[in-house]
C-alpha cells in the first residue's frame, strides 16, 4: 500500500467512525441497556442516553481507521482478488483481519462505554478508574474474544454483500456507484448483518457487564449464549434486535457512504496535488 493510500484509509476511515458512533450512540445505549441482565428500567430506561460518549469520542477515530487500514492493504496485499469470483474471500478475509486488528483499539472503549450506559450516576472516568482498579489492564480486555467473534462473522456478511451490491448497481447503470448509492448498499447489508449476528452480539454484552468472578465473566461465549437461552429463550437471544438493526442500518448507511465520500475527495486532492 502506497503512503498516500495508507493516508486516505486513515482519515477516511477515522472520519467515518466519529460521525456514526456519535450520531447513534443513543440507539446504542438503548440496545445495551434492553440486553443488560439487570433489565432496561433498572439501568436507566431512556434517562442518561448519553452515557459513556466520551469513551467512544476517544475511540471512535483509531478504531475505525485501524480497520480500513488494514481492511485496503489486506485487499491490495491478495493477488487473487483480480479474480471476480474469488473477491468475495478477499473481502472476507480482508474484513476480518481488519476486525482483530481494531478491536485492539474498540474492546477498552467498548468495556468503558457499556458499563456507563448501564450506570448512568457513574462518569466515564470513575467507570474506567473503577475497572482499573479491580481488575487491572486485562479488564479492559474482557470481552475481546466475543466480540471478536461477533464481529467477523458480522464483517463476513456485512462487507462482501456490500462490495457485491455496489458491483451490482454499478453493472445495472453503466458506472461506478455515487457516495450516496455505496451508503444505501452499506444500510442494506448492515441491517442484514445486524439481525444474524444478535445473539453473538447479547453474549459480548453480556460478558462485558458480568460482575467478577462469575462464570459468564470467563468470557466463555457459549456459555453465556447457553446462560441466555436457558433463562429467557429465544427472545434473550435476540434481545435489543430492533435497535441494533435500527442502528447499524442507519450507521451502515452513514458509515460506509461517508468512508466512501470522505476517500474519494482525498484520493481527487492528491491527484490535483501530483499534477
Amino acid at each position: 500500500m502506497k503512503r498516500q493510500d495508507f493516508l486516505i484509509s486513515l482519515l477516511a476511515g477515522g472520519t467515518a467512525g466519529v460521525c456514526v458512533d456519535l450520531v447513534l450512540f443513543p440507539l446504542d445505549t438503548i440496545k445495551t441497556r434492553l440486553q443488560s441482565p439487570q433489565g432496561f428500567s433498572k439501568t436507566g430506561g431512556f434517562r442518561g442516553i448519553y452515557a459513556g460518549v466520551p469513551s467512544t469520542a476517544v475511540g471512535s477515530f483509531p478504531n475505525a481507521a485501524a480497520f480500513f487500514v488494514t481492511y485496503e492493504y489486506v485487499k491490495s496485499m491478495l493477488t487473487f482478488s483480480s479474480s471476480s469470483y474469488l473477491s468475495p474471500v478477499t473481502h472476507m478475509c480482508a474484513a476480518s483481519l481488519g476486525e482483530i486488528v481494531a478491536c485492539l483499539i474498540r474492546v477498552p472503549s467498548e468495556v468503558i462505554k457499556q458499563r456507563a450506559q448501564v450506570s448512568p450516576s457513574c462518569s466515564t472516568y470513575q467507570m474506567l478508574a473503577n475497572t482499573l482498579h479491580q481488575e487491572g489492564i486485562w479488564g479492559l480486555y474482557r470481552g475481546y474474544k466475543s466480540t471478536v467473534l461477533r464481529e467477523i462473522p458480522f464483517s463476513l456478511v456485512q462487507f462482501p454483500l456490500w462490495e457485491f451490491l455496489k458491483d451490482l448497481w454499478s453493472w445495472k447503470q453503466g458506472h461506478v456507484v455515487d457516495s450516496w448509492q455505496a451508503a444505501v448498499c452499506g444500510a442494506f447489508a448492515g441491517g442484514f448483518a445486524a439481525a444474524v449476528t444478535t445473539p453473538l452480539d447479547v453474549a459480548k454484552t453480556r460478558i462485558m457487564l458480568a460482575k467478577k468472578g462469575s462464570s459468564t465473566a470467563s468470557g466463555n461465549v457459549l456459555f453465556a449464549l447457553h446462560h441466555v437461552w436457558k433463562m429467557q429463550g429465544i427472545s434473550g437471544l435476540f434481545s435489543g434486535i430492533v435497535p441494533r438493526i435500527t442502528a447499524i442500518s442507519l450507521g451502515g448507511f452513514i458509515f460506509l457512504g461517508a468512508y466512501d465520500k470522505v476517500r474519494s475527495l482525498l484520493t481527487q486532492l492528491g491527484t490535483k496535488d501530483t499534477r
